[in-house]
């Protein structure tokens, strides 16, 4: 409530009661149990993750003890055989053809793809099948048996001559085209030619005693047998959840030698090739790959692991998997039903809670609308709540009663707030009336004394001037005629004195037209207000050359003005001298003309503009009346009052627009001439 009911721009809904209580209460189910959820499911994905992982190692771990326990039976069996009294009968009393019948019957009898006893030369001495050439001799586990160590069994990789060597059947069944595969390592092979052998030896002897060694061997290539029983003891029936499939695969390098992965529907992916990633980590690093991998055209939970030969080189790799789509999937709706679960029980919860919670938010906001309608000015507003028992109920009550007494003491404020201004208007109106009465009396007075005062100056001054003025006139004459002809050399300057010499009656004169303006009037004539500009310059060169003062004109005025042609150059010339003075340091002087309406009546307008040290507000307002002067010194405060006087008699005006030290605009308006 005080959140809200502290300032005048309505409630602050991020800060309301009513959204910090949902925050609080939503934020276990909206925020902390989401967390929660997430990191459950997290962590039993993982967990999820690593079973998979984990079943997949043991499926490898079934895979290899069926390999391992396939080269020991080998061996076990060709060195069963070697000690056979069968075989030593056979070797030592009957011909050796006897000993090929012998070893054919073994071979099939252990499930052999070849057997031979060889001597320690490396001649055949018997062979099933036939041999059409001679094979390598120097295998380590034939040099092991030779030596007369324990019989050995491993797995060697055979090129296709030495499978060739010993039967062109199993040369052509090593023969796989290699499939490209997406994300193997790039080859430019077409073929695989090698054959990967479970090679076993043991010692034996030949017909003489010399020692010999009693060889075999089972092709693993396209030994769909072999791979087949892998995959049916690793991945046996309800092993693994429906849709998923289990595969078992023997790689020589890195392609699939035996496999029971499909390329297609009826074909067997035997010629594929397996991931770059997997190739490096198994056969590059000699790491058991246990992870997912894609493998030929989908995505399996996977484990490969490294065959050595007998040489001790890395030369293939045993695979296991089975397809993780059905793992995703299950993981997948496991993760939906909880998400939508949580959803249902959520859309199910809030509206309740919200119900629940709505007893204390409704008395709340009604409590936060009635503060809002008082701050705005409604103070008859209240929350009309019924009485109850909880806190919330007596708050709301106590804010009607207090609001019922503010609007009372509200009310008994305004009343004598209107009674005291009543008051105080009568006596203000009372008072400005006296004020006026009394400066318009002061102002009478003083104008009064001051024309009276003017009055008997101007007549002494008037006969002081007019002699002097009459002695100049009348020398100026003389000097005329004593020129005769040459005094039209200096016309313009006996002109100018002439007029400055009426000029000076005409002063006296205005003087005493100022102080008894009834009494004169003067002769007024049509005049363009250029030509009037023009003739005032010349008359104020003198104080424009004491300071660096640029005069700029602009004269568009068409019409004409009627009025003495004195009178306004005396206007002029005051105003003109007014802003010289304005501009002690320089500046520039602009004089303006142009037609202009005051009040819909055509006229023309004279500007006399200064860029000078301009005028406080307070003086603009004193500027025009007698005697105000800015000039302690020089003035006499009455050019402007005067200059007003002229300009009113002809229906005209004078305006000052000023700012203080950027300068001053008086404006003279005088109606157009008849």
């Amino acid at each position: 409530m005080a959140d809200q009911a502290g300032g005048t721009d309505g409630p602050v809904r991020g800060r309301s009661v009513r959204f910090r209580l949902l925050a609080i209460a939503l934020l276990p189910m909206l925020v902390i149990l989401p967390l929660l959820l997430g990191v459950a499911v997290y962590r039993w994905n993982a967990r999820f993750d690593a079973t998979l992982i984990s079943k997949v190692n043991g499926d490898l771990t079934i895979a290899h003890q069926y390999l391992a326990r396939i080269l020991e039976k080998t061996g076990v069996q060709i060195r069963a055989l070697s000690l056979s009294a069968r075989f030593r009968d056979v070797e030592e009393h009957d011909p050796l053809s006897v000993v090929n019948d012998l070893l054919e019957t073994s071979r099939k009898e252990i499930g052999l793809d070849f057997l031979y006893l060889m001597d320690a030369s490396g001649n055949i001495l018997a062979s099933s099948p036939a041999f059409p050439g001679r094979p390598k001799s120097d295998w380590p586990i034939i040099a092991s048996a030779l030596s007369g160590e324990a019989p050995a069994a491993g797995i060697d990789i055979f090129s296709n001559d030495e499978l060739a060597a010993i039967s062109p059947a199993l040369a052509e069944r090593a023969r796989l085209d290699l499939v490209p595969t997406p994300n193997a390592v790039p080859t430019d092979r077409s073929t695989e030619t090698h054959g990967m052998v479970v090679h076993a030896a043991s010692r034996a002897a030949t017909p003489g005693g010399a020692p010999a060694a009693l060889v075999g061997g089972i092709l693993l290539n396209q030994n769909l047998e072999f791979i087949d029983t892998i995959n049916d003891l690793v991945y046996q029936s309800a092993s693994l959840p429906e849709g998923s499939q289990g595969t078992a695969t023997l790689f020589l390098d890195d392609v699939r030698i035996s496999t029971n992965v499909r390329l297609f529907e009826g074909r067997r992916a035997l010629g594929t090739r397996v991931s770059a990633a997997v190739r490096s980590a198994a056969m590059g690093e000699g790491h058991t790959w246990l992870d997912s991998a894609f493998v030929v055209n989908d995505w399996y939970i996977s484990a490969y692991e490294p065959l050595v030969n007998t040489y001790g080189k890395r030369v293939g790799m045993l695979y296991v998997g089975f397809l993780q789509k059905p793992f995703n999937d299950a993981k997948f709706e496991t993760l939906l039903i909880i998400a939508l679960a949580f959803i249902v029980i959520t859309a199910a919860t809030v509206p309740i809670f919200l119900r629940w919670a709505q007893s204390i938010f409704m008395p709340l906001e009604r409590v936060t609308t009635t503060i809002g309608e008082v701050e705005s000015g409604n103070l008859s507003a209240r929350t009309k709540l019924p009485a109850s028992g909880d806190e919330i109920g007596r708050v709301a009550f106590h804010l009607d009663t207090l609001l019922d007494q503010i609007q009372e003491r509200d009310r008994q404020l305004r009343e004598w707030n209107e009674e005291l201004n009543a008051r105080v208007r009568e006596r203000t109106r009372d008072l400005e009336h006296a004020n006026l009465k009394l400066e318009a009396t002061t102002k009478q007075l003083i104008m009064s004394e001051k024309l009276a005062a003017i009055g008997e100056i101007t007549a002494g001054v008037a006969h002081e001037i007019n002699n002097p003025i009459a002695v100049m006139q009348g020398n100026l004459d003389v000097i005329r005629s004593v020129i005769g002809p040459d005094v039209e050399k200096a016309k313009v300057e006996f002109r100018l004195i002439d007029e400055q010499i009426h000029r000076v009656s005409q002063i006296v004169t205005k003087l005493l037209q100022f102080a008894r303006p009834e009494e004169y009037a003067g002769y007024v004539e049509r005049h363009a207000p250029g030509g009037v500009v023009l003739d005032c310059l010349p008359l104020v060169k003198h104080l424009l050359n004491k300071t660096d003062i640029a005069v700029v004109r602009d004269d568009r005025a068409t019409r004409l003005v009627l009025m003495n042609r004195n009178e306004l150059q005396q206007v002029l010339i005051n105003l003109i001298v007014n802003a010289i003075h304005a501009m002690p340091d320089g500046g520039t002087l602009a004089l303006r003309s142009f037609d202009a309406e005051r009040d819909g009546n055509p006229g023309i307008v004279i500007e006399v503009s200064d860029t000078g040290i301009g005028m406080r507000e307070d003086m603009m307002e004193k500027v025009f009346d007698p005697f105000f002067t800015s000039k302690r010194r020089e003035g006499t405060g009455l050019g402007l009052s005067i200059s007003q006087t002229l300009i009113k008699r002809q229906r005209g005006q004078i305006t000052v627009e000023s700012e203080q030290g950027k300068g001053s605009t008086f404006r003279v308006w005088l109606p157009e001439a008849d």
